[in-house]
């Protein structure tokens, strides 16, 4: 496989990540798809250190290796029958060379609320389903290892529901939340929530191209490259 350019002087080290998911293809796939994507970036945002087909084998194997995170799918064979929930609890308090906590990331094809709420409940910092694309998740895997938390938008209602958020209350008022007006606030929550453009254009009742501009508007007010980037801050903030 090719290896993506080294980090340019003063950047950041690459992320050093361990992918457990049972099928061997898969995991083939992620690894060359995030390759060629750091490629054409020119900058080795992360790399692979290890990986793993089921539950013992990846908690040996991050015990082994101390990554700074963890694609983790949901459902593994092994361990106590509870397949990623299983991995989180067997590496309780496990540290990364860096010295901070392995964080871990779960990358599933299920979006099931239940799949959702218990990785996060175990310990997981983040949950995208394997529909991401390669950039995204690039992006993903490096704002949990900064310690952020990540979420494919249509999953972001299951954790704020479960976690207690209430719907629409604001934390606290910021410079950030300011820059946007009345109606950009309205198409970010729905937008940050999942709703897909002709949905937003539906429940707003304003034209699709509209929805389109208040989008790119609120993400460069908010100097944020994706939909994924604008769900995490919501979440940051309790907007949702």
């Amino acid at each position: 496989m090719t290896t993506p350019t080294s980090a340019r002087p003063g950047a950041p080290a690459p992320v050093r990540v361990v992918l457990v998911d049972d099928h061997r293809m898969f995991r083939t796939g992620v690894r060359a798809e995030l390759s060629e994507a750091m490629l054409a970036g020119g900058a080795a945002v992360c790399e692979f250190v290890g990986e793993a087909p089921d539950v013992d084998t990846a908690v040996s194997v991050i015990k082994a290796e101390q990554p700074d995170v963890v694609l983790l799918d949901v459902h593994l064979p092994g361990g106590m029958g509870n397949g990623g929930v299983d991995v989180i609890r067997g590496c309780m308090g496990a540290e990364s060379r860096s010295g901070g906590p392995v964080r871990f990331l779960a990358l599933s094809v299920s979006d099931a609320a239940e799949d959702v709420i218990a990785v996060i409940r175990a310990g997981a910092r983040g949950y995208v389903t394997k529909t991401i694309g390669a950039r995204d998740l690039i992006v993903a895997i490096r704002r949990v290892a900064d310690g952020d938390a990540v979420f494919s938008p249509r999953l972001a209602g299951f954790v704020l529901d479960a976690f207690g958020a209430a719907a629409g209350e604001i934390a606290e008022v910021d410079e950030e939340l300011d820059r946007l007006s009345a109606r950009e606030r309205e198409v970010m929550r729905l937008i940050a929530r999942g709703y897909q453009y002709k949905e937003v254009a539906k429940e707003l009742f304003i034209s699709v191209k509209t929805v389109e501009t208040h989008v790119s508007s609120v993400l460069r007010k908010l100097q944020l490259s994706s939909r994924h980037e604008l769900t995490a801050w919501a979440m940051g903030r309790r907007l949702l």
